[in-house]
């Protein structure tokens, strides 16, 4: 087994709630914005999440949840490019709502990052939300240099196929230069370890409302939260041995296992 010498974060739902509290109502705002009636509710925003990629939402949305009476709705015959314009239009929302304040990270995981530095871990980012987001993210709710603290930030379309393929990961482990076996992913959703078991990394998963019933399988363990001293963490699937929270001591124990 070779050495651990990176971990790969996923962001939405991982590093913080931003889904349910950031991009809903990004797109929501969005919506409005641009005099349309959709109004995306927490229930439906939860199946919309089984497509990734805000793009791929709306296109998703417009095939088969555009309610019967906005049926009416006349797509543009730029449809691509309608779908781009009102995701920059979420975006900028998405951002000044980070910038607000308005989600901060989950519980353990600014502690798990600095103690991850602290020990000279290398660290990438592997996500499909767009670069912007990850910034803004990282930026206000972790600390104003937080960029700089990863090496690689691999990010929306910097790939050709986004998350359940494995594309993000193999993008971010050839910039680090490293092998799976030298990595460890932390994720939260099932379209999330079908894309880092999909690039034979073994996966920490820390579940939210949206994730906690997905298959896992192939998880090397499920929790409920990264966890504090103070705070633990319950283990839903996996062994912990005495940990109570996701310290660098637990991540490489599952990493060598």
């Amino acid at each position: 087994m070779k050495e651990l010498k990176a971990l790969l974060f996923d962001v939405d739902g991982t590093l913080a709630d931003t889904e349910k509290d950031g991009h809903l109502a990004a797109f929501n705002r969005a919506f409005t914005d641009a005099g349309l009636d959709w109004n995306w509710s927490v229930e439906l925003y939860g199946k919309l999440l089984a497509v990734t990629g805000g793009k791929e939402r709306i296109k998703y949305y417009l095939d088969n949840f555009l309610p019967d009476e906005d049926r009416n709705f006349e797509q543009p015959n730029d449809l691509e490019g309608f779908i781009k314009d009102l995701h920059a239009v979420k975006t900028n929302y998405f951002v000044s709502l980070m910038a607000e304040g308005a989600v901060p990270l989950r519980t353990g995981v600014k502690r798990l990052i600095n103690e991850a530095r602290g020990e000279g871990m290398r660290m990438a980012i592997a996500t499909t939300t767009t670069p912007a987001n990850v910034e803004a993210l990282l930026v206000n709710a972790l600390d104003p240099d937080a960029m700089s603290w990863f090496e690689v930030i691999a990010a929306g379309n910097m790939v050709p196929a986004k998350k359940p393929a494995a594309d993000i990961y193999f993008y971010a482990m050839d910039k680090l230069a490293l092998s799976p076996e030298e990595c460890i992913a932390l994720e939260d959703s099932e379209n999330g370890i079908l894309s880092s078991r999909g690039a034979n990394l073994k996966t920490i998963i820390t579940v939210n409302d949206y994730t906690r019933d997905h298959d896992f399988t192939g998880a090397s363990i499920v929790l409920d939260q990264m966890g504090e001293p103070d705070q633990p963490f319950t283990v839903i699937e996996g062994d912990a041995g005495d940990s109570v929270c996701l310290d660098m001591a637990l991540v490489k124990r599952l990493h060598a296992s």
